[in-house]
């Protein structure tokens, strides 16, 4: 009896050991999550929220992927990988629209003649636009590379082409048509270059977290980098993210003011970013925010202001030009540069022209350029905080 009282005792004892240690095991756990809690919401405060924002086609997801190569460790093969089937797409895509526009130029222009296809390549067109019309495209074959690249070089192709800006025919059309052989191959993996020339359609919102590499230090400001689409449908999924922002960075496509929307053809692309501009702008939630605007596409834009007249977009109708080449192109360039800044001083109350405002001149297939102007925008950034800390 008294043998069975102290052995019930003993597993009591135990029992209560056990439950003891299981609490402290529960409580240590209980601490280290407080502590990591404790911990990310202090490096949250040090990161600041950046919005990339912009109408469809402006070039934020080419400024997006170069942050990816620039302050990232890039993309690996998968990732280099994935984007086969996209340049594909691309390449049915674009000599699509270049051979329905030809076809189309030819029925309606004035001086149609010129853009008729040659008697050998109207079949292949014919079988091109059939694929370049599917949901599903097949891999790129050399065959049928061979058949795209006899179409590209028919001179009614070449024609419609100089004209693309009636047809929406995407400003890496030419980058495409000069690599089918290599795009065709069968062990092909893509480049850094062909993954920033891909175009893919952003939906919906990606984010990426990095901080600026200086000569020989990391700068010691993490940025966390939001993009979404810029097409109409998708800007609906912005003012979510209006919180809580430490600067905008706002792509406009210079070089777009003598085409259409995508989505409305019968919109010009530069007065909707005026418009799009204009409204981000006059938003509560950005009373205090930076703003930094880059006047994107400004490889493409010092070619085509020397032939396609500025003022042809309704917002430029009162440029004149005032001479020729590259003392044109600043004068085009100056011209635009301020038609932005009047709007911004336009647009901002009398009690928000303290935030910081900056333009700058981009390229977003140019890396060093991209890379130089990060640089600045994190050094902007930095000053401000020492100016709100009351450091400078």
């Amino acid at each position: 009896m008294l043998s069975s009282f102290i052995e019930n005792m003993g597993l009591l004892c135990s029992r209560h050991r056990g439950y003891h240690d299981a609490d402290a095991e529960e409580n240590a756990q209980a601490v280290e999550i407080e502590r990591r809690i404790e911990q990310e919401t202090k490096a949250e405060k040090h990161i600041q929220k950046l919005l990339l924002l912009g109408a469809g086609e402006s070039g934020k997801s080419t400024i997006f992927k170069q942050i990816k190569l620039l302050f990232q460790t890039g993309f690996d093969e998968a990732e280099l990988k994935s984007y086969v089937p996209v340049i594909h797409a691309n390449v049915y895509q674009t000599i699509k629209i270049l051979y329905d526009g030809s076809k189309e130029l030819a029925q309606n222009d004035g001086d149609s003649s010129k853009y008729i296809i040659a008697d050998e390549n109207k079949e292949i067109g014919e079988k091109l636009s059939e694929i370049g019309g599917r949901l599903d495209y097949p891999r790129l074959t050399k065959e049928l590379a061979k058949e795209i690249e006899s179409l590209w070089k028919d001179d009614a192709i070449q024609e419609t082409f100089t004209c693309g800006y009636r047809f929406q025919v995407p400003d890496c059309a030419q980058y495409f048509m000069e690599n089918l052989q290599r795009f065709s191959d069968v062990n092909y993996v893509p480049t850094k270059d062909d993954v920033l020339y891909a175009r893919v359609r952003t939906t919906g919102v990606v984010e990426i977290q990095f901080s600026p590499v200086g000569e020989n230090k990391r700068s010691g400001e993490v940025y966390r980098l939001f993009d979404v689409g810029g097409q109409r449908n998708e800007r609906r999924k912005w003012i979510h993210l209006f919180e809580g922002v430490s600067a905008v960075i706002f792509c406009a496509a210079i070089s777009e003011y003598d085409q259409t929307l995508f989505e409305d053809e019968n919109r010009n692309r530069m007065m909707e970013t005026k418009e799009l501009f204009d409204w981000v702008l006059k938003q509560p939630c950005f009373e205090k925010t930076s703003f930094m605007l880059f006047l994107n596409k400004f490889d493409i834009f010092e070619k085509k202001v020397l032939k396609v007249p500025l003022n042809v977009c309704e917002w430029f109708k009162d440029y004149e030009p005032v001479s020729t080449g590259k003392q044109e192109v600043e004068h085009a360039y100056e011209f635009v540069k301020k038609k932005f800044e009047e709007l911004y001083y336009q647009c901002t109350a009398p009690e928000r022209m303290d935030r910081v405002f900056k333009i700058y001149r981009t390229t977003a297939l140019d890396q060093k350029l991209v890379k130089k102007t990060f640089k600045l925008v994190d050094e902007t950034l930095r000053r401000r905080n020492l100016l709100e800390a009351g450091l400078l």
